[in-house]
C-alpha cells in the first residue's frame, strides 16, 4: 500500500477511489490498513483544505441553519436576542448582534461563535 502526496487533481482522484472501498468496513485502527487509511484520509483532507476550502456562514446564516436543523422558531431564540421583534431585526439583517447575545446564541444553542461575529455579506 503505497501512500503518496496529493499534488494535483488526478492524484486527488486517485486517492478517493484508493481509499472509497473503506468507508463501507472500516479497517481496524492501528491495523497497517489502518494505518494506511488514517493516513490517506489525513492527505485527502489536506488538499481539500488548500484547494477547495470553506467558509464559515455569516451570523444570519449561521442561526438560520440552527434554526432549520434543530426546529427552532423565533420564539426559541426570545431568551438568547430578546423580544421577538428584535429576533426578527436580526435574521433581516436591519440590526447587528450584540456580543451578550452572541454568547448567549453560543452557550444556549452551540453556534459557532466565529460565525457570529462574522460580518454580514449582505
Amino acid at each position: 500500500m503505497e501512500i503518496r502526496p496529493i499534488h494535483n487533481d488526478e492524484d486527488y482522484r486517485a486517492a478517493l477511489k484508493a481509499v472509497s472501498p473503506l468507508f463501507d468496513k472500516e479497517p481496524e485502527p492501528g491495523s497497517s490498513e489502518g494505518d494506511w487509511f488514517d493516513v490517506m484520509i489525513t492527505l485527502i483532507e489536506a488538499y481539500e483544505a488548500k484547494h477547495f476550502p470553506m467558509d464559515l456562514p455569516d451570523a444570519v446564516d449561521a442561526i438560520r441553519f440552527r434554526m432549520e436543523q434543530s426546529g427552532l422558531s423565533v420564539a426559541d431564540l426570545v431568551p438568547a436576542i430578546g423580544r421577538p421583534n428584535r429576533v426578527y431585526e436580526i435574521l433581516n439583517g436591519t440590526r447587528s448582534l450584540t456580543l451578550p447575545m452572541i454568547w448567549r446564541l453560543h452557550e444556549m444553542f452551540g453556534i459557532s461563535a466565529e460565525s457570529l461575529i462574522k460580518p454580514a455579506k449582505r
